[in-house]
């Protein structure tokens, strides 16, 4: 599970560089969701995967429709 500490410094990385806040919110303890762009990242292993290609891949996918545990790439 990913701490409260981490998750406070965590940003979306395709909104943290464009001077957005970017903020994540935890969902399903499995993913992180973009509270301004809507991509999801997956936490496999107890590790984020902040890559923004992933995120892409679930933006389309509802919140309550997202697999637990998130599926490999």
């Amino acid at each position: 599970m990913v701490s409260q500490e981490l998750l406070d410094i965590l940003r979306c990385p395709h909104c943290a560089p464009q001077g957005k806040d970017g903020t994540l919110e935890m969902v399903k303890e499995s993913w992180l969701v973009c509270q301004v762009c809507g991509r999801k990242y997956p936490i496999r292993e107890d590790i984020p995967v902040m890559l923004v290609e992933v995120g892409e891949k679930w933006m389309a996918t509802d919140v309550d429709a997202l697999p637990v545990p998130p599926e490999d790439e």
